[in-house]
């Protein structure tokens, strides 16, 4: 007797899935397995555990930059290369405010919040919004011009020098079960939470944050019921740049030291962890940037050939993988276009 053959019907295996709960979904697998996997080194190794923390608090930086590019990119389908140097810009402001006019470094940090929003909605108003409805590779155009434009007014106007900020959490170390926890790694773990949590509550919880999805998911439909969808539009770039300051003071914190090209490696790691989570999935753009983050500290701490110089190479190794794997990322869907 010849053995026959039988292929599940997809309605079946959606129905099994579900019956599964969210473990199903082989997403929240792959999460659950990395989950289990951090807690048993954790638990079994204080080196394990510190870098894990360490990697924790870059990948909150790199989900936070990465968000800041997801929600331009929803807008307007376009990922914005001036991201990382519009957060260098800022952070030069809280220098600016906090070593030259002697402000307190939170309310610094908090200035440059406010300048960031209202430089994000300039740049859109200014440069963005004149070309966003001509073609992708023209606002694609416009934001590698920005790059090189605010790199070179940062140069001339702070000069190419490394400066230092005052440090905003101290350099307190603290020793839990015998694992080292810099208050650093802790303070960059909730600032970036706060902010974030804070976005996602004007996201979902206000009559403004239900417009800017609107106009960033369907400016067509949006415009219909009244929607103003360019200030939506204005309003997502300067929410985008607050996250980008947010993830650049947290980057100087964390790297001692302020000069005109670190963001730079940071807003790869960030593009990294965006197309990792999806480029349309704000949650995978902070699940992503933490994924990174450890991934690349655990990988630093145990295998030996891979020093920091390379390190930017093996993060994009991942994006590769991923994008010949799943090109929409870990959260994100495929789309469906009508013809």
């Amino acid at each position: 007797m010849s053995a026959v053959q039988t292929r599940e019907h997809p309605a079946l295996r959606r129905d099994r899935l579900a019956a599964l709960g969210p473990l199903g979904k082989p997403v929240n697998l792959i999460l659950v397995g990395a989950a289990v996997f951090l807690l048993i080194g954790c638990l079994s190794s204080q080196i394990f555990a510190q870098q894990t923390v360490v990697g924790l608090a870059q990948g909150a930086v790199y989900g936070s930059l990465a968000l800041a590019l997801v929600l331009i990119y929803r807008a307007t389908e376009v990922v914005n290369f001036a991201q990382g140097e519009m957060a260098m810009f800022t952070t030069y402001v809280a220098y600016q405010l906090t070593t030259s006019w002697h402000v307190t470094y939170w309310l610094a940090f908090a200035l440059t919040l406010l300048i960031a929003f209202v430089f994000g909605m300039g740049v859109q108003l200014v440069f963005i919004r004149p070309v966003q409805h001509t073609s992708v590779i023209a606002v694609v155009i416009v934001t590698v011009g920005l790059f090189i434009l605010i790199d070179g007014v940062v140069g001339w106007v702070w000069g190419a020098d490394i400066k230092f900020m005052p440090a905003p959490f101290g350099n307190t170390v603290y020793h839990v079960g015998g694992v080292a926890i810099a208050r650093q790694d802790i303070g960059t773990i909730l600032v970036t939470i706060a902010s974030v949590g804070l976005l996602w509550l004007l996201f979902q919880r206000t009559k403004l944050g239900l417009g800017m999805r609107a106009a960033a998911l369907r400016p067509a439909s949006a415009r219909l019921v009244g929607v103003r969808v360019d200030r939506m539009l204005a309003l997502g770039w300067g929410l985008a740049a607050v996250l980008g300051a947010v993830a650049g003071l947290m980057a100087e914190a964390s790297e001692y030291s302020l000069q005109p090209s670190f963001m730079q490696p940071i807003l790869l790691y960030a593009f990294a962890a965006a197309v990792l989570g999806g480029l349309e999935s704000p949650v995978g753009a902070l699940v992503g940037g933490v994924m990174i983050g450890i991934f690349l500290n655990l990988l630093g701490q145990y295998v030996s050939f891979v020093t920091s110089e390379i390190r930017l190479p093996f993060a994009f190794l991942v994006l590769i993988v991923v994008l010949l794997i799943k090109p929409t990322g870990l959260f994100g869907k495929k789309k469906v276009r009508k013809v």
